[in-house]
């Protein structure tokens, strides 16, 4: 039987907990948070920012306005980086590379040039939470090369292609097995193409409690990896869920409790492994609502 130590919830009580400590992977491994209590500085100019969350001391950065740029800017260890009240990175993304403790929150990215996020090189303990990705040249979210222990909860995603990559390519299982370890929850996937995520090598990966709207294809599992799928809402989607993809061989995938409408018939097939933390479902018809109103930039208390 399912237990939780944190229950999600809804409404103005969403808003609040979603700044509480995370659900699933980014619990694990002694937690994940970010800066802490270090004390906030504000940022309003790429070059700022960029300073601000480099290095590894403990630091908070609270974006205001629309900050421009282009490129990757770099995040170190122990960050939070949180955005005020209509914060918008545009024309570039953020970057970890061998990171840990990252908490990136409350952001709005548009029109990036390559990720808007991007985590690599056995970066570890990251959460990716209540932001908005839009109109973007590659992906959204994409976590490789034995990144680990790791968080994506109530974003959006919209006016984009390639949502969210777990697992850069089927030679690399060598790095890759026994990492990648992800939960993606409530997160609107809303009209985006594919890659919800797309998962090579990594298991168990959960995906729970999202909700899909008129897209390609929602989660392939491929290369050995092993996908929980369960209590998400698939509405008006080709392929809800594929064992196997694009070429890439076939990984497992087990599909429970989910909402199909006007969609495609889902593939499963094996195992999972188990599913190490507490939690708490929403049963797939309330997640149409609660993630509509809940997912995305601005959703939240700044």
């Amino acid at each position: 039987m399912i237990t939780s130590t944190a229950v999600v919830t809804t409404g103005a009580n969403a808003e609040l907990s979603a700044q509480a400590a995370p659900i699933g992977w980014a619990s694990q491994n002694g937690g994940t948070q970010g800066g802490g209590g270090a004390t906030p500085i504000t940022v309003t100019s790429a070059s700022a920012l960029s300073s601000a969350i480099s290095g590894t001391s403990a630091a908070v950065v609270r974006v205001s306005g629309t900050i421009s740029c282009s490129g990757m800017l770099k995040v170190g260890s122990n960050k939070s980086i949180l955005g005020n009240a209509g914060a918008t990175i545009d024309g570039c993304g953020l970057t970890l590379s061998g990171s840990k403790n990252v908490v990136i929150r409350n952001l709005s990215f548009r029109d990036w040039d390559d990720d808007a996020i991007n985590i690599e090189k056995a970066s570890t303990n990251v959460v990716v939470d209540h932001n908005t990705f839009t109109n973007g040249y590659d992906g959204a979210v994409d976590i490789k090369r034995a990144s680990d222990y790791i968080t994506v909860s109530w974003n959006r995603v919209h006016g984009h292609g390639k949502s969210m990559l777990l697992g850069h390519s089927d030679d690399n299982g060598s790095q890759d097995t026994g990492k990648l370890r992800v939960t993606y929850h409530h997160n609107y996937f809303d009209g985006s193409g594919t890659r919800h995520p797309r998962v090579r090598f990594a298991n168990p990966v959960h995906v729970f409690n999202n909700y899909y709207r008129d897209n390609e294809y929602g989660v392939a599992s491929t290369c050995n990896a092993g996908v929980l799928v369960e209590n998400n809402h698939f509405d008006n989607v080709d392929e809800p869920t594929l064992v196997g993809y694009a070429g890439s061989p076939a990984g497992t995938l087990v599909q429970r409790g989910n909402l199909f409408t006007g969609s495609g018939s889902p593939e499963a097939s094996g195992s999972v492994a188990k599913i190490p933390y507490s939690y708490s479902l929403e049963p797939a018809s309330a997640v149409k609502g609660s993630v509509t109103a809940g997912a995305g930039a601005g959703k939240i208390l700044p």
